[in-house]
């Protein structure tokens, strides 16, 4: 290979000076613009980026803030929230069973406290700490004890409730009407009743031989109705279904709740709970009817207490009761399909 500055060859013509000179003068110069050029085309390919992530950022604000204006949730928040607590529900359902036990005591204890607060305020008379104390002892035993003697469990801590509130009434002395103090009694017992005891009717079913696959199941059947209602009335809604309890609550809603129940609990049926599609089906139907009343229930408690949330303590979901209206309800349901569905399973 010769250089550049070698002489010609006798075969080849000889190359005019000019020419040469221009030619490396071109190589030269061709190196040097290059990178000019591929830094203006790196920085028009950023501003692009950066353009369309600012449009879709304004996009899905604007679309936030409809869904905010409308709902009255925040829904980025709430996307996050729920996610936070899917994680710490799975990894205490599928790695540690008992861990679940911690987890429904966490949210029953902060339930009956907000739910307490809201009575107060109300103008109700709620001992909150006999109430907290009581309603740990119904759901820890729910996972130790028999089914018999939870019942023994729960009559203990009604009557517990129950006496403490009539006993700091006498000690009051403040003139409390007869009729009012009757109903700090029934709420006080409703209170274990409505959120203690059905919490530890979860933890019941959880202890029951893969139960933890059936407390899931029934989870994320309750989790899929109150998503495809939301989704549906946001989308479809105009017609309400309960007006005068839950104003937002429309039938378009109810009906993606119904196909997003049925789908979901076709699916945990055959994946989780080995179970033939038309069981999984019914599965998805009862846990759409507990969770639907579950809701409306909760909503009609905060109509007749002038409340919108129980809490803030969930941002874009309200207060702990406000997320688990539907789940507690559904115990009841998923505990009943488990033992009439296991026999017929295993026959």
């Amino acid at each position: 290979m010769s250089d550049a500055s070698d002489p010609p060859r006798a075969d080849e013509p000889p190359v005019p000076r000019t020419r040469r000179a221009a030619g490396e003068s071109r190589r030269a110069v061709e190196p040097q613009d290059s990178g000019p050029h591929l830094q203006a085309h790196l920085r028009a390919a950023r501003s692009e980026l950066e353009n369309q992530v600012a449009q879709a950022k304004a996009d899905f604000e604007e679309a936030n803030e409809r869904i905010k204006e409308r709902t009255g949730r925040d829904l980025i928040l709430a996307i996050l929230i729920a996610l936070a607590i899917g994680v710490v529900l799975l990894g205490s359902l599928l790695f540690v069973k008992w861990a679940f036990v911690v987890f429904a005591l966490a949210a029953a204890l902060l339930a009956v406290f907000e739910f307490g607060r809201a009575l107060r305020t109300s103008g109700r008379r709620v001992d909150v700490v006999p109430q907290l104390v009581a309603a740990t002892v119904v759901v820890v035993s729910a996972y130790f004890v028999s089914s018999w003697l939870l019942w023994v469990v729960l009559f203990v801590a009604l009557a517990f409730v129950v006496v403490w509130r009539l006993v700091a009434q006498m000690a009051a002395h403040d003139g409390r009407v007869y009729s009012a103090v009757i109903g700090d009694v029934v709420i006080a017992a409703f209170l274990q009743l409505y959120v203690a005891f059905l919490a530890a009717l979860c933890v019941v079913l959880l202890s029951q031989e893969r139960g933890e696959w059936w407390v899931l199941a029934f989870i994320i059947v309750a989790v899929a109705s109150d998503t495809g209602a939301y989704v549906a009335g946001i989308s479809f809604g105009k017609h309400p279904m309960a007006p005068r309890i839950s104003p937002k609550k429309t039938w378009e809603g109810f009906a993606g709740a119904t196909l997003a129940a049925i789908l979901a609990g076709v699916l945990v049926g055959l994946f989780m709970l080995g179970l033939p599609w038309w069981l999984g089906a019914v599965f998805g139907i009862v846990i759409l009817g507990t969770a639907t009343a579950g809701d409306l229930g909760e909503s009609m408690i905060k109509r007749d207490l002038g409340i919108k949330d129980m809490s803030s303590w969930l941002p874009g979901h309200g207060g702990v009761l406000d997320r688990l209206d539907s789940i507690l309800l559904s115990a009841v349901g998923a505990l009943a399909l488990y033992y009439f569905f296991t026999p017929l399973v295993a026959s």
